[in-house]
C-alpha cells in the first residue's frame, strides 16, 4: 500500500500531513531545487524567471510583476538588481511615454540559455515516475485550488 493511500482521510490527518501543508512543503522544496541549480549562474529563481520572461521581448514592470505573481515594487527591486548586473535595461515605451519597458541585454540573453537548460533538466527530474495524465489531473486540481484562493482573497490570479 502506498504512503498516500495508507494515510487516513486528510481531514483527520495532523496538520503536517494535510494536502495544503504538503503543497507548501513541495513548493518550498521545488524553489530550493531551482535556487541550488541556478546558484552557479549567480541568479535566484525570481531573477531567472524575469530573464526568461523578458527573453520573449520587452515588457513593462507591471507585466513583469504579473508574470511572477508579485507586486510592482518587488519586481522593480529585482529588475534593479538585474540592471546593475547589466542583464536588463529600461527603455522608454514608444507607445506610451509614461511607461518604461524592461528588456534583456545581450548579456542577459546569453544567460537566459543556461537558465532554460537548467529548467528543462530539473522539470524532467521532477516529473520522473509521474505520467502525463497524472500531471494533467494535478494541474487541474491546482488550478481549481488557485481559483478558490482567488475567491477567498478577492484578488486576481497570479
Amino acid at each position: 500500500m502506498s504512503q498516500v493511500s495508507s494515510l487516513s482521510h486528510e481531514l483527520d490527518a495532523p496538520p503536517w500531513q494535510r494536502v495544503d501543508s504538503t503543497i507548501m512543503q513541495t513548493a518550498r522544496a521545488i524553489r530550493r531545487a531551482y535556487e541550488t541549480r541556478l546558484s552557479p549562474l549567480d541568479l535566484n529563481l525570481s531573477q531567472a524567471s524575469i530573464l526568461g520572461f523578458l527573453a520573449n521581448g520587452p515588457a513593462s514592470q507591471t507585466q513583469v510583476a504579473s508574470s511572477l505573481g508579485i507586486g510592482r515594487a518587488a519586481a522593480g527591486s529585482i529588475v534593479d538588481t538585474l540592471e546593475k548586473r547589466g542583464l536588463v535595461e529600461r527603455q522608454p515605451d514608444p507607445n506610451d511615454r509614461r511607461v518604461w519597458l524592461v528588456a534583456v541585454t545581450k548579456a542577459g540573453a546569453a544567460l537566459a540559455k543556461p537558465v532554460q537548460d537548467i529548467d528543462r533538466v530539473l522539470r524532467t527530474e521532477l516529473r520522473a515516475g509521474i505520467s502525463r495524465h497524472e500531471r494533467q489531473v494535478l494541474a487541474e486540481l491546482l488550478v481549481r485550488l488557485q481559483s478558490n484562493l482567488t475567491t477567498i482573497l478577492g484578488d486576481e490570479p497570479g
